[in-house]
């Protein structure tokens, strides 16, 4: 099942002369063989290895440390193993060397977390740094009607579009951070703690939105999270990662036959169980009248570096990508963007 394409909006705007890419049809869009991930004396991976289904959610979980968003990094070419070879939609990443680089990049979106929106950008603005970075020669007029669609598929009012970052609650963030990731039309979206910090309705309203757009749109998601709820809820798969590998990858129930301590303490421990009862009574989300929009929550630190990944995800190795969207700086939220450091293992 590949993508859509639901709207045709950047079809529509792009010439014969540079066509939108085919759509993937293979089995696994990202494969991963063996990489090694390493900082100094300390090793993240050793020899890790992983294969996502095409149209599928991947939940990835695994204690602190053990490197789940430096995975998510390596896939998108953030961050470079030392040995190993990553494939996605058929593309080599770790060919540093290949000239399809724009080209894959095109193909999925990110939301980091926190939404890593850059802050003098206001959220239309935010969406549009994408479209201008990889198709510039798009009209402003039609680049604003991408904009204000993926805004309204993300679940946002219309008027959000003209609100900053510093105007926005936790949910109404990481929605303006899946617009943006949505901006190109993509095949693979990456989603990094989405429901980190927001209460259990917003975070349940949250994983209804990813399960819908992931079933309309045809996507297949990348979703690194704590959340059991989440787990339970909306994956298909999930991947554990210990020991410097992925260990583990199936379905709950399927993870719950195995006997590795890690495993059976994440999903059988007072947590786990209380996740599984709440999705088998499906009260999850029930009991609030808050809408969701107005949601706050607390977010994790170090949004400025995510906005740097979010630049450099986009083509913009620097700040002219960010400034190209609108005539400011971004506020120093770039200055750490050669920072290849275990952030957010």
């Amino acid at each position: 099942m590949g993508s859509k394409r639901a709207n045709k909006l950047i079809a529509r705007a792009i010439n014969e002369a540079q066509p939108v890419p085919p759509e993937f049809d293979g089995e696994y869009p990202i494969v991963v063989e063996g990489i090694t991930n390493a900082f100094g004396e300390q090793t993240v991976h050793e020899d890790l290895s992983l294969k996502v289904k095409r149209g599928e959610i991947l939940g990835v979980v695994g204690g602190s440390g053990t490197g789940k968003s430096v995975l998510m990094r390596s896939i998108i070419g953030l961050q470079h193993p030392q040995s190993g070879r990553i494939e996605v939609m058929g593309h080599d990443i770790t060919d540093h060397d290949s000239d399809d680089d724009a080209d894959i990049r095109s193909r999925w979106g990110v939301l980091f977390q926190g939404g890593a929106l850059f802050s003098t950008l206001t959220v239309a603005e935010n969406v549009e740094v994408p479209l201008k970075q990889f198709y510039p020669e798009i009209s402003d007029e039609l680049r604003h009607e991408i904009s204000r669609y993926k805004v309204r598929l993300s679940g946002l009012p219309e008027e959000a579009t003209s609100k900053y970052p510093s105007e926005l609650s936790g949910g109404m963030k990481k929605r303006a951070g899946l617009a943006r990731a949505l901006a190109l039309d993509p095949e693979l979206v990456f989603l990094d703690e989405p429901t980190a910090g927001l209460d259990p309705i917003g975070a349940a309203a949250f994983d209804n939105l990813t399960r819908e757009l992931a079933d309309t749109l045809g996507l297949t998601v990348f979703l690194i999270t704590h959340d059991l709820d989440t787990l339970y809820a909306i994956c298909d798969r999930v991947a554990v990662l210990a020991d410097k590998k992925v260990i583990a990858v199936g379905t709950i129930p399927e993870l719950l036959a195995l006997d590795h301590p890690w495993i059976q303490e994440y999903f059988n421990g007072p947590r786990g169980r209380s996740a599984e009862a709440t999705h088998q009574s499906g009260e999850r989300g029930k009991r609030h009248d808050k809408p969701d929009e107005e949601i706050d929550g607390d977010l994790t630190g170090g949004v400025g570096a995510y906005s740097a990944d979010a630049a450099r995800v986009w083509g913009a190795d620097g700040d002219q990508g960010v400034a190209d969207a609108r005539d400011g700086d971004n506020d120093g939220e770039d200055d750490a963007m050669d920072n290849e450091g275990p952030r957010g293992a």
